[in-house]
């Protein structure tokens, strides 16, 4: 007999109840697993990405947007590093290549290329850019569980940056990207018209 081990660890200072209640039923799930004796890989992966979804102060049981500018309407994007000294269209320009390439290259392609998709398959994901430069409020549309805790896990990596400049203050700005994924990856960032949902 086989037993692995995985465990949410409740965060003591955690505001959300509905993020304690969450992870206590994972937990449940896990020891119903567990006491069948075995635990898949699989299983184990899914489990592990289910509590990185909901025990990050960061992650999407926070998200919100309320005091956020879409990022198409400030007057500068946030200064990635490597970016400083450009125009402002460059900057936004130098920004969208930044970020696409950070995820492209720290995305572990193992695992979309573990779902043996027969095509890719797309899915948005939203983040803030305070007005410090540290990205926050990160959510991630419907997709496989095990995708969007590695997206998440990418973004958490993204270093932090000069803020977005709008009438002369640092904002924080909504930002999207499409993220496409199978045997390959692929990001766009996506100026989008309003604040997600």
């Amino acid at each position: 007999m086989v037993l692995l081990g995985v465990s949410c660890k409740e965060e003591t200072n955690s505001a959300k109840t509905t993020e304690s209640e969450l992870i206590l039923k994972i937990n449940a799930v896990q020891e119903q697993v567990m006491a069948q004796g075995t635990m898949t890989e699989k299983e184990e992966q899914a489990l592990l990405s289910l509590c990185s979804i909901v025990s990050q102060e960061d992650g999407m049981a926070i998200y919100t947007s309320d005091d956020s500018i879409i990022l198409k309407d400030v007057d500068i994007a946030p200064v990635y590093n490597g970016c400083e000294e450009l125009s402002i269209e460059d900057t936004r320009d130098c920004f969208n290549t930044k970020i696409s390439t950070f995820i492209k290259r720290e995305f572990n392609l193992s695992v979309s290329k573990d779902l043996n998709l027969s095509e890719p398959k797309q899915v948005e994901a939203f983040f803030i850019i305070n007005e410090n430069g540290n990205l926050t409020g990160m959510k991630v549309r419907d997709s496989e569980v095990t995708v969007q805790a590695e997206i998440l896990r990418v973004l958490r990596k993204i270093p932090v940056m000069k803020p977005a400049i709008h009438n002369g203050d640092p904002v924080s700005v909504i930002c999207s990207i499409i993220v496409t994924y199978g045997n390959n990856i692929d990001v766009d960032v996506v100026y989008i018209p309003e604040r997600p949902e």
